[in-house]
């Protein structure tokens, strides 16, 4: 069975920033059919349309699918895996700069996007049934999303976490095109 990997970008992200496309290349040579959707509106991005076009996108799953997302794409992942039946399994997923919570938001935009990201339930029992395997990294000098997020993960999800350090928010734009803890942590999965 082939193993397929769903990287999924963040708030005003793309398919070809950063390390995605090294992250595709590094999965591809281990055998991985590796995908990065372009998430609609992803200026505003809004829950229901970022969760139904990753359902579409990838179908049906088994545990022979990955996920990886980067900030709110860690949150689009969870609330997909929220979404599926219990009898589904996958076979784990990695968390770039996730986040419960945010500081340093500076416009009113920019707080009315992430409201609903922020206030809206996680049911983190049903995140659970899909797998147990869930590994979330953080850098140290992140500016938008606080340390306290790598405790949530461990608490929310049992992942396991580690922080990096000056990778910021991890964006193509601050200068980070690998990422080798999230290769690693997929290849272990």
């Amino acid at each position: 069975m082939i193993k397929r990997a769903f990287i999924i970008h963040g708030w005003d992200g793309y398919p070809d920033e950063g390390w995605f496309p090294w992250l595709k290349t590094e999965l591809e040579k281990n055998g991985f059919q590796v995908h990065i959707p372009a998430m609609p509106e992803s200026a505003e991005p809004k829950i229901e349309a970022w969760v139904s076009h990753l359902s579409k996108t990838v179908g049906d799953v088994d545990e022979n699918t990955y996920f990886v997302g980067h900030s709110i794409g860690c949150q689009t992942i969870l609330r997909y895996l929220e979404s599926l039946p219990a009898d589904k399994k996958v076979g784990g997923a990695a968390f770039v700069a996730g986040w419960f919570t945010l500081m340093n938001l500076k416009t009113d935009e920019e707080k009315e996007i992430a409201k609903p990201w922020l206030e809206t339930p996680i049911d983190f029992a049903k995140v659970r049934q899909h797998t147990k395997k869930f590994f979330a990294v953080f850098s140290d000098n992140d500016d938008v999303v606080p340390q306290e997020n790598k405790k949530l993960f461990e608490e929310r999800l049992g992942a396991k976490t580690v922080t990096e350090h000056a990778k910021g928010h991890f964006s193509g734009s601050g200068g980070v095109k690998e990422l080798p803890v999230i290769l690693e942590a997929i290849l272990s999965q």
